[in-house]
């Protein structure tokens, strides 16, 4: 947990500040977001070792000091980073690979017990709805407010609603940016 944690926070660190210096780590700690990833990566602790009564804490101590609802179920691989967690709300079932990037007031929800699955990379702006048993593919960034409910190919970008592809970046650019990805 300490390990995936520290990986959250480092890439948080690169996201909102551009690097990684114990200065921006301490910024970090203090940022909005990083108490519910603290939450969240317990929480899966808890679920992995069978201690359920732990899980349902850190699950409502998100809920109710960060305003973030994170599924007991959902997982997410290294580099979890919610860099604003206000009405974040993710489905339970919700699978996300290493390196996903989530804004404010985020949707990731099922439909008809199916959700979604985010690949590797992937950025949800802020207000995003993703609906359902879609893919998200590596690479891929979701637009503020968009909302989707049909598969996003790998570096996509989609906007609108229903979300559009409006740009297709190579895959092979999207892993050589990986260490700078998504910096504004």
């Amino acid at each position: 947990m300490v390990r995936l944690l520290l990986n959250d926070i480092r890439q948080k660190a690169l996201w909102c500040y551009e690097g990684d210096s114990p200065a921006h780590l301490i910024k970090v700690l203090c940022a909005d977001g990083t108490m519910a990833m603290v939450f969240y990566r317990a929480m899966q602790w808890s679920r992995r070792w069978r201690l359920v009564p732990f899980e349902m804490v850190f699950n409502r101590l998100n809920t109710i000091f960060c305003g973030c609802i994170i599924g007991r179920g959902a997982e997410f691989g290294p580099g979890f980073v919610l860099i604003h967690s206000t009405g974040v709300v993710i489905n339970g079932r919700v699978r996300g690979g290493c390196n996903v990037f989530i804004e404010h007031q985020v949707t990731i929800g099922a439909e008809r017990r199916s959700s979604p699955t985010l690949g590797d990379d992937v950025f949800i702006g802020a207000g995003a709805k993703v609906l359902g048993a879609v893919n998200v593919g590596d690479g891929a960034r979701i637009g503020a407010n968009a909302v989707v409910v049909r598969d996003v190919p790998a570096g996509a970008t989609v906007v609108g609603i229903p979300a559009r592809v409006v740009r297709q970046r190579n895959r092979q650019i999207a892993l050589t940016r990986q260490s700078g990805f998504g910096h504004r």
